[in-house]
């Protein structure tokens, strides 16, 4: 018995891989227009995808700038007591 794969050829896998990239920046680009009505979590989900998969270099940096706003807005988040340490009393 072979088993059967849902990409035979490279060429395929490689567009369907495409494909799902490009979805994932899309909905990163709808969160991150309308960050307002999303959470701080999905907003920084959003931010990674754009930093990591953004199509230009200004939008890449304008979610890593996103980023660092939030990490101001919640200070200690991360668990970095040593660069705070009012946080960790």
């Amino acid at each position: 018995m072979t088993a059967s794969f849902p990409f035979r050829k490279r060429q395929a896998r490689d567009q369907a891989r495409a494909d799902w990239l490009d979805e994932r920046r899309r909905e990163a680009r709808l969160v991150v227009a309308d960050v307002v009505h999303h959470s701080d979590h999905l907003i920084r989900l959003a931010c990674n995808v754009l930093v990591q998969h953004g199509e230009t270099p200004e939008e890449r940096e304008d979610a890593r700038i996103l980023l660092v706003v939030l990490d101001a807005k919640t200070p200690g988040r991360g668990g970095d007591d040593q660069r705070n340490p009012e946080v960790a009393r």
